[in-house]
């Protein structure tokens, strides 16, 4: 919103969460083609287009979800951060510090929830860590609106400046309501698939994203443009409230990362885990201790060496959400389901697939922009 005002913020947000919901739906009605389902991604695109979109497939959802999932690491250690700071003025332990204590927590969940059906109840109490992260925000940022002097709506920076700032909050809204791993999701949802996939994307769009975007419009009320982008930064409430803020953000930036590292731990635990031994066996557990280890060290490092978790949820909607969520999906039920389309509808999808393509282009380069004019502007592991 600071990056976009109020009127072009709120056509965004509301229309990029209903233009989300109908390329969901298209996804999620590509789930059983060819007589199968397809429990990834990548083998609903090979189905469709071959063993090289296959691998490209894999690479760009996995590179993807690991720019997620730093992005994840680098907001622990801001919560984490935050919550020493509201009861310590000792600031020794700086933020890449509080990241490296975060991928530890990270690391040590991946261990002990071995897969994705183990994630059950963690799911549940994600769920509750959101509401109540979200329902605290919403009540301490608009008492802080009511009491604060005139806020600045103005959008700031030079011509470019704005520009840059605009193309990449579109890729913060992408990533925001998209996933990039639906097909895998869908395939934990028992039969008829489509119909309970509908469902479910139905009550995400709705009552999932309601509170997010009141959030949103009352943060960015009681803020204006000094928004942080982790808005629990910005809240001047109670401390104990804001406190708990931050330790339910903390716990539920776990649960999502695990979510969205499943597919890369699946890969691994696939390749290097033997098929006939228990998720609890010596060998199963010495496979997840080294490959989630190591790649949860790997993500908790590039956190904490580059700490700019905005940045990093720009790039990660840019060459996700666009292509993955959008482009590819429009095409993909153009091959599987477009004979027989009326002329209008073609170019519909095509025009679909036609933005999505340059929508990547551009919030790409504004994403990269982005992180190396902050690395530019930041020392490596920089306090922020």
């Amino acid at each position: 919103m600071a990056y976009l005002g109020w009127a072009m913020g709120s056509i965004c947000l509301i229309g990029g969460g209903i233009i989300s919901f109908y390329n969901n739906c298209l996804l999620g009605s590509l789930h059983e083609t060819g007589g199968k389902r397809h429990i990834r991604y990548r083998d609903l695109a090979g189905h469709i287009y071959g063993k090289g979109m296959y691998r490209a497939t894999w690479f760009v959802q996995y590179f993807n979800l690991s720019i997620a999932n730093i992005g994840t690491i680098i907001l622990a250690g801001e919560a984490l951060k935050a919550i020493w700071g509201a009861f310590s003025d000792n600031t020794s332990v700086k933020l890449a510090g509080w990241i490296v204590i975060a991928g530890i927590c990270f690391g040590l969940f991946a261990f002990v929830v071995p897969n994705l059906h183990a994630l059950r109840f963690f799911s549940t109490c994600s769920l509750l860590l959101s509401l109540i992260y979200t329902c605290i925000a919403i009540a301490i940022a608009f008492s802080d609106g009511l009491r604060s002097a005139p806020r600045d709506y103005s959008l700031k920076g030079t011509k470019a400046d704005r520009t840059f700032n605009a193309i990449g909050a579109l890729a913060t809204i992408a990533f925001a309501y998209n996933t990039g791993i639906l097909p895998e999701m869908q395939s934990t949802i028992r039969q008829p698939t489509t119909t309970n996939i509908y469902k479910a994307l139905g009550m995400q769009f709705t009552v999932g994203t309601f509170p997010f975007l009141v959030l949103t419009f009352v943060g960015y009320w009681a803020y204006g443009n000094a928004a942080n982008p982790y808005l629990l930064l910005s809240l001047g409430g109670p401390k104990s409230l804001v406190t708990i803020a931050n330790a339910a953000a903390f716990l539920q930036a776990i649960v999502s990362l695990h979510i969205y590292a499943t597919p890369m731990y699946e890969f691994m635990d696939t390749y290097f885990a033997r098929k006939d031994q228990s998720d609890w066996s010596l060998h199963s557990m010495l496979v997840r201790f080294i490959t989630r280890g190591t790649y949860i060290t790997v993500s908790t490092f590039l956190g904490a060496l580059l700490p700019f978790f905005g940045d990093f949820i720009a790039l990660t909607g840019a060459m996700a959400a666009f292509p993955l969520e959008s482009g590819i999906v429009h095409h993909m039920y153009l091959k599987v389901k477009g004979k027989g389309f009326s002329t209008w509808r073609l170019i519909w999808h095509w025009s679909i697939v036609v933005i999505s393509a340059v929508l990547t282009i551009v919030t790409c380069v504004a994403a990269i922009h982005y992180i190396i004019s902050d690395s530019t502007y930041y020392h490596a592991f920089a306090d922020i």
